[in-house]
């Protein structure tokens, strides 16, 4: 039932316990159980697991999406993870927190914070990895947190648009094929998004592309 939404467990109680509740309590029980376990959060802890393999890697993953609230307008809801990874790349355990829409992060960043150290005190030989799309507030926090930081390769491939018009200006279907070749290789072959990355200053540099296809160039280079 914890994984229904209120008209659901509505209906559920309705059919299988032959009792009648109004949405409303629902809503506001679900809302008060929340607040209670977000005040105790701080002093709680995800247990750690048992592994059979020595943790290499801990991953470090941050996200976030814009939702329309009735009355405050746009509010972003948060995710993290924490996953742990042997010498081989296999992921052991994951630990998921979330956080519904905030006035900032302020209180999810602390809580996913608070994690991160207990997986640094827990694993201090493990390196830390963070994974994130392109949007920088997320990287202000995980450079601070992670020795090594990957840009998830939806987001990378994203960005390579640009530069396949850039290169073949007339030809759609010379940027499809340039394009499919490319992804592939960003997402298997070792160094190939620092070749694309200069590649795509090298492009920029030229002077005939339009303004608007500069712009977006230099918008992913930064």
């Amino acid at each position: 039932m914890s994984g229904m939404a209120g008209k659901e467990v509505k209906n559920d109680l309705l059919e299988n316990h032959g009792r009648k509740v109004a949405l409303s309590y629902i809503q506001r029980l679900s809302e008060a159980v929340g607040s209670v376990v977000q005040a105790k959060e701080e002093a709680w802890s995800y247990a750690p697991p048992k592994e059979d393999s020595q943790i290499a890697t801990v991953g470090i993953g941050l996200d976030g999406t814009c939702m329309l609230m009735c009355e405050d307008g746009d509010r972003e809801a948060m995710v993290g993870t924490v996953s742990l990874y042997d010498s081989e790349g296999e992921r052991q355990h994951t630990i998921y927190l979330g956080a519904a829409p905030e006035y900032g992060k302020k209180s999810f960043l602390e809580r996913l914070e608070r994690e991160i150290e207990r997986a640094k005190n827990r694993y201090p030989e493990a390196t830390l990895v963070g994974i994130a799309d392109g949007a920088e507030s997320n990287w202000k926090f995980l450079e601070k947190q992670t020795e090594e930081q990957i840009l998830d390769f939806y987001h990378a491939s994203g960005y390579l648009g640009a530069l396949a018009e850039a290169l073949h200006p007339n030809t759609v279907s010379k940027q499809k094929e340039w394009l499919t070749e490319n992804c592939r290789e960003l997402k298997h072959e070792k160094g190939k998004a620092g070749e694309l990355l200069n590649l795509m200053k090298e492009v920029k540099e030229e002077k005939s592309h339009s303004k608007n296809l500069t712009e977006k160039l230099q918008a992913a280079i930064t």
